[in-house]
């Protein structure tokens, strides 16, 4: 037996969780990366939040050019995936990204692209808002907010939606998404 056949050939692979600020995407990702690497899937785990830090770049709160540096960042987010996937790693993903461009550009170039959406009511997120990102907006304070003042594309194609329901753990969400994305090998 030579080397090469003690580890098995892996294909990466993409989970894009998008969803509006303070849907749960981050809390989703953990977990699923959490239940993954316990069923031996080498995985990677990228947050938004995080990589605006990596790469230097504000998204910007204000309107001069807002969407298009929200869209040169969400480009090299898919970029960065599409290179730790090529390495045979599972990437999870949660960003809010909410470009069509984007979800149809990771659709040709990802391997194996999952897109999930966390669809979760304004209500909600404005009860959440660990950020305080919308009382700030209420109250005047912030401006180009995703969703609000700054119009966003639905995803029309994602592999899953996941409809806010205050009865279901993330846990049981990410088991049931990883049911579903498990099955598409």
């Amino acid at each position: 037996m030579n080397n090469l056949e003690i580890f098995p050939v892996y294909t990466g692979r993409v989970i894009w969780i998008t969803g509006l600020s303070g849907a749960g995407k981050s809390t989703l990702a953990n977990e699923i990366v959490h239940k993954l690497r316990a069923r031996g899937f080498p995985t990677v785990m990228l947050d938004g939040d995080v990589l605006r830090d990596v790469f230097g770049v504000d998204p910007g709160n204000s309107e001069n050019h807002v969407r298009d540096r929200r869209l040169s960042l969400a480009k090299q987010y898919a970029h960065l995936c599409q290179v730790v996937a090529s390495q045979g790693l599972t990437v999870v993903i949660a960003t809010i990204s909410l470009f069509r461009e984007i979800h149809d550009w990771n659709r040709v170039n990802l391997p194996g692209y999952y897109e999930v959406y966390l669809n979760v009511p304004l209500d909600e997120l404005k009860r959440r808002d660990s950020k305080g990102i919308y009382s700030r907006f209420d109250a005047g304070i912030l401006k180009c907010v995703a969703g609000l003042d700054i119009p966003v594309d639905e995803p029309i194609a994602s592999d899953w939606v996941v409809n806010f329901s205050p009865e279901c753990s993330a846990s049981v969400v990410a088991e049931n998404l990883l049911t579903r994305f498990l099955r598409k090998d």
